[in-house]
């Protein structure tokens, strides 16, 4: 009888550390926030006018990466 107990307890504190470990992440500051320069090279476009957004909306309004603009020849 205390076998089954022992397990039963052993998967619930199991269970919560997994639990807590899933909800650390959600509690971080994103690597790259929306407002900062993701390299020199962002500054470099900006300061000269032809910086792009790394991202724009689709015909469905999904933020997208713009590759297109961001990899076309200036």
């Amino acid at each position: 009888m205390c076998h089954g107990r022992g397990a039963a307890a052993a998967a619930a504190l199991l269970g919560a550390l997994v639990a807590i470990t899933a909800l650390l992440p959600a509690c971080s500051k994103p690597l790259f926030p929306d407002n900062t320069y993701r390299t020199q090279y962002d500054h470099y476009d900006r300061l000269r006018g032809q910086f792009v957004e790394p991202r724009q909306t689709d015909a469905y309004g999904r933020p997208v990466p713009s590759l297109r603009e961001r990899l076309k020849p200036r």
